[in-house]
């Protein structure tokens, strides 16, 4: 009897410890997606792992670590990418269960990044120090994230610091990974602290603050210098209008004309000093420049009417034998009305300006309405405004690190961010999507303007701060001055060479652990 009612107390202790880490899971997962906009605050990220930490302290089982993860995770991106089910309701068209169903989907596949996390950290326990392990092993798969399937690097957890200005700083040498290294490092630094308050965990608390602390100064230091390099710079004066033209009338023929006049209004509403930089939101235009009409020769027009460099967002196409190819694109007129450039969007968005499986999923066909599909751009190459060169991003590849990189190091001097957040409704996303933005300023060095159709339009200087906005869903422009500057940035030159550690150091310990483990059976 004494056996019997023992094992039934330890049953009963193992299911309340299972359902006390399933509400720490979740509870990590809240944290985490608190932490970025439009409803959270970037500092909760630095706790945010620590209850999936907790959750993790005394499970032995892989598969008992995965399903904590996922949980984890499954409960962060519902909570980061919720908008997507009012895309594709919205625009798609799609019944509401079916919408949620598809936002769900996504959400559990991104969870799988923070299940085999939390694998990985059971599997290295007590092999290994957490804090060697789980900042690299966060690193790896974070990137892994950023690539796989075209890649998805939305609110990577380093992007939770856009606000943190001085800590910020340190992406020009690390880009977004190495952020997302010291905030998987200080929670790592309190969960030591919270659960086993020995010395060894105040040894590296104190190391993880002194860390901290030198990227601060780095902060201090590089702001410093950048606003010294600032002050002796070249200027120009730029405007950034944003129309604020409903989707879903954006295509309609009708309105083609009225969409032109309204963006025409605010970009003369305002006199332009001789020789600024005009800019329009991504397919500002409801209609093919290339096409020569009435259209056409107004917008070639305007800036002979401004004395201005001109930047809109238009489709494009090319004739093949077999029909035409569209492009998402950006043109660059001078201030005589003369076509200098174009640009042709090179990163796609899946069921947002491609169907991929068309014929088996159908009903996605309403989220590329007025365009059908796009077809890639040949690459990252700048448009020549006089002696300037700008790097102009179309849309997502605002957050594409990579794209930023290879204007950079093509010579660019400015990024100029084109996008059409219509879509997004007042959801996160448009903040998010602004946060995310920011740090290609910070890694190139670069000032970036930011046109979007209804916001959040934006001037962002080489430190990554926000110095001009507008507000959602308001016809608006922004006045502003942006410089020029050259400063090379280790980030630039190098790339990810942090991913690159992260994944020597994991396969390193991987190894290890296996001959470890076969001395051990020896």
């Amino acid at each position: 009897m004494k056996n019997s009612d023992a094992n039934r107390s330890a049953d009963s202790s193992s299911k309340n410890n299972n359902s006390r880490n399933i509400y720490f899971a979740l509870f990590s997962g809240i944290l985490f997606f608190l932490s970025f906009p439009k409803f959270g605050l970037g500092f909760i990220a630095w706790i945010a792992l620590v209850p999936l930490f907790i959750a993790l302290r005394d499970t032995k089982s892989i598969g008992r670590a995965l399903l904590l993860g996922w949980v984890a995770g499954l409960t962060a991106c519902v909570g980061i990418v919720y908008w997507i089910a009012y895309v594709v309701v919205q625009y798609g068209y799609l019944p509401f269960y079916l919408g949620l169903s598809i936002m769900l989907l996504l959400a559990c596949y991104l969870g799988l990044y923070f299940a085999l996390f939390a694998a990985g950290i059971v599997y290295f326990k007590r092999k290994v120090p957490l804090f060697i392990v789980a900042p690299a092993l966060w690193v790896c798969l974070e990137y892994v994230k950023s690539r796989l399937f075209t890649g998805f690097p939305w609110e990577n957890l380093g992007y939770s610091q856009f606000n943190n200005i001085l800590l910020i700083q340190i992406a020009d040498v690390t880009g977004i990974f190495g952020l997302s290294l010291l905030i998987v490092l200080l929670n790592v630094a309190f969960f030591e602290i919270v659960t086993k308050r020995s010395k060894k965990s105040f040894a590296l608390a104190a190391i993880v603050v002194l860390l901290w602390s030198c990227v601060y100064v780095y902060g201090v230091l590089r702001i410093a210098e950048i606003d010294k390099v600032l002050k002796a710079a070249q200027t120009m004066n730029v405007t950034l209008i944003q129309g604020n033209i409903d989707q879903s009338i954006k295509w309609n023929k009708d309105f083609q004309k009225e969409t032109i006049n309204i963006y025409e209004e605010l970009s003369l509403r305002r006199p332009q000093a001789g020789g600024s930089l005009l800019v329009w939101p991504e397919t500002a235009v409801p209609f093919n420049f290339q096409d020569e009409n009435d259209l056409h020769r107004q917008l070639r027009a305007l800036p002979v009417k401004t004395n201005s460099w001109f930047i809109f967002g238009s489709m494009s196409y090319a004739r093949r034998s077999q029909g035409l190819d569209y492009f998402n694109s950006a043109y660059l007129l001078s201030p005589q009305g003369l076509i200098l450039g174009r640009y042709d969007k090179v990163h796609l968005v899946p069921y947002g300006e491609y169907v991929p499986f068309r014929e088996l999923f159908p009903f996605v066909n309403g989220l590329t309405a007025g365009i059908g599909d796009f077809t890639e751009g040949k690459g990252f190459s700048p448009l020549n405004m006089g002696e300037r060169k700008i790097g102009v991003l179309i849309c997502y590849e605002g957050i594409l690190p990579e794209a930023a990189r290879a204007y950079k190091n093509a010579g660019s001097e400015l990024l100029v961010n084109i996008t059409n957040d219509a879509w997004f409704g007042s959801t996160s996303a448009p903040y998010q999507h602004l946060s995310m933005a920011a740090f290609r300023a910070v890694e190139t060095r670069l000032y970036l303007v930011r046109a979007a159709n209804t916001g959040i339009s934006a001037i962002v200087d080489p430190t990554g701060k926000v110095v001009a906005d507008t507000k959602l869903f308001k016809k608006d422009a922004i006045h502003g001055i942006i410089k020029f500057i050259a400063l090379p940035t280790f980030y630039a030159r190098y790339g990810d060479w942090l991913v690159g550690a992260s994944f020597l150091c994991v396969v390193v310990l991987f190894v290890w652990s296996l001959t470890r483990r076969k001395r051990n059976v020896i």
